[in-house]
């Protein structure tokens, strides 16, 4: 009988959970600007892998409307969007691109939490250094080199 008071409780309290509604709206901000790619394949594997939280072109699933998985998604897309998002490319705060390539290449991006409900993000090695090199071809590797694209563009 106790048993049953905590999972009528349960149900009781996640259901009254769904009455709050961060990490429900999903309308994509408008797409302002675009990097300059380096080439199609990047822009491919970028949008398997990368694209609904450091994009404007977020595919929402299902469970991304049930709190609190709701809230969980929404902060994980608004943190990367505003750490480096390729859809407001040019914007005046500074995006990371130059960190992008960095970040795939030790495993960081995309987060481990992702990759069971996304399998098409799951990249084989190849697939990840392609990734990799198309990165650094578009937005420069700050660690490997020292430098950005955009102080190399300036050299």
């Amino acid at each position: 009988m106790t048993f049953l008071k905590y999972l009528v409780g349960g149900a009781i309290a996640l259901a009254a959970i769904q009455l709050i509604p961060y990490g429900k709206n999903h309308n994509n901000p408008p797409v302002t600007g675009e990097p300059k790619w380096d080439s199609p394949r990047t822009i491919e594997l970028f949008d398997r892998a990368c694209k609904d939280c450091h994009s404007n072109k977020t595919v929402w699933p299902w469970y991304s409307s049930v709190a609190p998985i709701s809230w969980l998604t929404q902060i994980d897309v608004s943190l990367g969007r505003d750490g480096f998002n390729v859809s407001e490319w040019g914007r005046p705060e500074e995006n990371e691109g130059e960190k992008a390539a960095g970040e795939v290449r030790k495993g960081k991006m995309p987060p481990f939490i992702y990759l069971p409900a996304h399998k098409e993000a799951k990249l084989n090695a190849a697939e990840k250094q392609e990734l990799v090199n198309g990165l650094v071809a578009t937005f420069g590797d700050k660690k490997s080199t020292g430098k950005n694209k955009k102080d190399k563009d300036n050299d």
